[in-house]
């Protein structure tokens, strides 16, 4: 008999803004624990909420191995933790910088209402079992998530903004602030050339769920049969990245207890397919490559799926990729995505022109349409090295106008 026990602490502080003021405060501190005890090939789990101690953790865990739940696999060993805490602030602090960052922007920018939050989130994951398995990895992360509607406008709402740190600056959300807010007042023209800059993880849906080696095997994934092929751009790469650099509240190590070395491992490499991500179920089940990309279910056995996937950077600046040329930033957008073939429609409510960095202008609303292969391949121009607009990465890809 082996013993494992998953570990969740959370603490999240939120500071709630409705209307340009502070309306509430709350603070949440959950306990979650997973003890699981494996025999014969099977796993027995119990999800605890809250405190209780080893010795009945594992007592309910192992009357659960009637149920049966195979699991034939060995269990990791290692040690390693790591803490990626700068600064931890307090509850008074909190609502202090939420109060005067309120002032501050509503001062500057007195025709806009805003709505939205101050959330500091720390987040402890811990794995130990009888093999020597010790894993931790701490984080604490805060937050401002912003919505803003002119005085004028009809629309509940008219976009929005976030920006998160470690070690909070209010000058960078002020600076996010004046961009978004100064930047809607003027009106301006869609260009001619349509090039999109933006956050880019809300345009991996659809990719990361065709790298699902299940799928890939059984010929249900846009890539089912591609692997080793030339699919996307020359420039264009992309791995499971869990380095201090790419993590955001994550740990380094999977449901299984993998890490990966260097924290990293390619499956789009100069726009070759090299693999599909697989736990150790989804890889002993077709044969394929075990990649250590499971999930940490409390509940049950382990599920298939946690990829932290990020696209390789280039080595120049947004600007620098833009060349003269001029962006399109979405702001508002909703109702569109991809679909089964892997075509992209997205009807955009507001977006702004810019430079790559400062916003010149609001444009009319408009669609883009593209489609996971253009946008990764032909339309791919880079993710910039530098973190301009959102404190965060900006991909740039060539898009079309059309309608839904």
């Amino acid at each position: 008999m082996m013993r494992e026990k998953y570990t969740l602490r959370t603490v999240i502080s939120a500071v709630g803004i409705e209307e340009n003021k502070i309306h509430a405060f709350n603070r949440r501190n959950e306990q979650y624990f997973s003890f699981r005890v494996q025999e014969d090939g099977c796993l027995g789990v119990h999800f605890q909420i809250g405190e209780m101690g080893d010795e009945e953790g594992y007592a309910r865990a192992r009357k659960n191995l009637v149920l049966k739940r195979p699991y034939p696999f060995t269990l990791e060993t290692g040690r390693r933790s790591r803490d990626l805490t700068e600064r931890v602030l307090t509850d008074r602090e909190l609502m202090e910088i939420a109060g005067e960052a309120l002032d501050h922007v509503h001062s500057l920018h007195p025709d806009f209402t805003l709505n939205g939050g101050f959330v500091q989130s720390i987040v402890y994951s811990g794995q130990e079992n009888d093999r020597g398995l010790e894993y931790s990895n701490r984080d604490c992360t805060t937050e401002f998530r912003f919505s803003f509607r002119h005085r004028d406008s009809r629309d509940l709402t008219d976009g929005g903004f976030s920006i998160g740190q470690r070690d909070f600056d209010v000058r960078k959300l002020y600076a996010m602030a004046d961009n978004y807010l100064v930047g809607f007042g003027a009106e301006r023209d869609l260009p001619d050339e349509i090039i999109v800059q933006m956050q880019y993880y809300d345009l991996l849906g659809l990719l990361a769920g065709s790298l699902n080696a299940e799928s890939m095997c059984l010929g249900t994934s846009l890539l089912s049969g591609r692997i080793g092929e030339k699919v996307f751009a020359d420039h264009f790469s992309l791995a499971h990245d869990v380095s201090e650099q790419e993590c955001w509240n994550t740990p380094f190590f999977d449901g299984e207890g993998v890490v990966q070395k260097g924290d990293r491992l390619p499956y789009i490499e100069n726009g070759v397919v090299l693999r599909g991500y697989a736990d150790k179920r989804i890889a002993a089940r077709y044969g394929v490559e075990h990649t250590g990309s499971a999930w940490r279910t409390h509940s049950d056995i382990p599920n298939n799926g946690n990829v932290n996937l990020r696209i390789q950077r280039s080595d120049r600046t947004i600007r620098e990729l833009l060349n003269g040329r001029l962006s399109v930033v979405p702001v508002r957008y909703s109702g569109g995505g991809f679909n089964e073939k892997g075509e992209w429609v997205m009807p955009v409510q507001l977006a702004y022109l810019c430079d790559g960095e400062h916003f010149l202008g609001r444009l009319p609303e408009f669609t883009l349409v593209s489609s996971m292969f253009d946008m990764f391949g032909n339309d791919f121009i880079g993710v910039g090295s530098d973190n301009p607009v959102f404190n965060d990465k900006s991909i740039l890809v060539r898009m079309r106008t059309g309608r839904i």
